[in-house]
């Protein structure tokens, strides 16, 4: 796969919001970085990101960016520098307190399981492991993703995952992974959306969870205004060694 280097962001000149100036930043990486046996996946990167709202990163796809992503929400841990999520350093305590959704390498379905499958697991592996689930249904669909869905139908339970779009398929994902909605939730590149106003819709979607959340997720490119984003950091990028 291929490796990037991703340098330090500088902000896009986004005033931050007034109301949340005094909040700590949710992430603070100093320096952060990456190697695997084949060279550097990513750094150093330097940056904060601001606590409440939608985040985009923007860098290209490939490995740096997915493992950046990782790494945010405590899934992988950088061999340099230091990071702060949430006020946590302990990685084990970064994985607690957030989630990750739409990241191939982790939360990819198959297509011939219908939704219905894949929210009843999701109820199963939430619950106690005493308590019996039944099969979901459509008020846990209502309860699992209305929040993330907002006014944009519900796919139905029956439907298998093929026969979704790409921004249902997403936002399913998106729904499924963020149960728990804690502080923080981390979503894999937007462009994974190919259609243009399919992924305007995408980033509505998360501006609005990030009403409740601070939400981080990445971008090729800029992302237009009006749409809510808080904060752009642009991440230069070189190739990899």
């Amino acid at each position: 796969s291929r490796r990037v280097d991703l340098s330090s962001p500088c902000l896009d000149g986004t005033v931050p919001d007034p109301d949340a100036v005094e909040q700590p930043p949710a992430i603070v990486a100093k320096a952060i970085s990456m190697a695997g046996p084949w060279g550097p996946v990513y750094g150093p990167v330097t940056l904060e990101i601001p606590r409440g709202g939608l985040t985009v990163l923007l860098a290209p796809p490939g490995a740096g960016r997915t493992a950046l992503l990782m790494t945010f929400a405590g899934r992988m841990k950088p061999m340099g520098g230091s990071l702060e999520v949430m006020g946590e350093t302990n990685v084990r305590n970064i994985f607690r307190d957030s989630v990750l959704a739409g990241v191939e390498e982790l939360d990819a379905v198959y297509e011939s399981v219908t939704v219905r499958d894949l929210l009843t697991e999701k109820l199963r592996w939430d619950a106690p492991w005493y308590r019996r689930v039944r099969r979901a249904d459509d008020a846990d669909l209502a309860r699992v993703c209305a929040p993330v869905f907002g006014a944009l139908p519900l796919p139905e339970l029956r439907s298998y995952v093929d026969e979704l779009t790409e921004l249902q398929a997403l936002l399913l994902r998106v729904a499924l992974a963020n149960t728990t909605a804690p502080p923080l939730l981390v979503v894999g590149g937007i462009d994974q959306v190919a259609e243009d106003e399919s992924r305007m819709e995408l980033v509505r979607r998360l501006v609005d969870v990030g009403e409740r959340q601070t939400v981080v997720t990445a971008s090729a490119n800029p992302v237009p205004d009006g749409l809510g984003v808080r904060i752009q950091l642009p991440l230069a990028q070189k190739d990899g060694v």
